[in-house]
């Protein structure tokens, strides 16, 4: 992606426990605020919220605990929102109804679906040197 080139640049690892999820947004906030770019904030925490529960789920199997991270990048103009999870397999969109929703009856299943309405554009991709996966999704002015 393009972290490299953007100036940017603010990571976090936390246990992969349910009490992450509000650390995350709490992170995401105060750092958009930071960079002057609150006006995305809202939709940046619902998205790092989303992604960070279902990264906290992909650790729930572990025998040992493991972490997530959470990291933010920005042009100032666009930020990149990355979770890393150490769970290899890619993440999996319900299948959506007739009507492009995700069936009423599921209990859960709607983080995906949200992050792909709310984003610009998102996506995964496999980490080879220190296993597991990255899920992303970038938001924009």
């Amino acid at each position: 992606m393009y972290p490299a080139t953007w100036p940017l640049r603010s990571c976090l690892e936390l246990g992969a426990l349910p009490s992450a999820v509000p650390c995350v947004r709490l992170h995401t906030r105060q750092v958009l605020w930071e960079w002057k770019l609150d006006n995305l904030s809202e939709v940046a925490e619902l998205l790092v919220s989303e992604l960070a529960t279902n990264a906290v789920q992909a650790a729930a199997g572990w025998e040992i605990p493991v972490p997530i991270r959470l990291c933010l990048s920005s042009d100032k103009t666009r930020v990149l929102i990355e979770v890393w999870d150490a769970d290899p397999k890619p993440p999996r969109p319900k299948i959506l109804d007739v009507d492009g929703m995700p069936p009423v009856e599921d209990e859960g299943g709607r983080g995906l679906f949200l992050v792909d309405t709310l984003s610009e554009r998102w996506g995964w991709y496999p980490m080879r040197e220190s296993n597991g996966k990255v899920v992303w999704a970038e938001i924009a002015e």
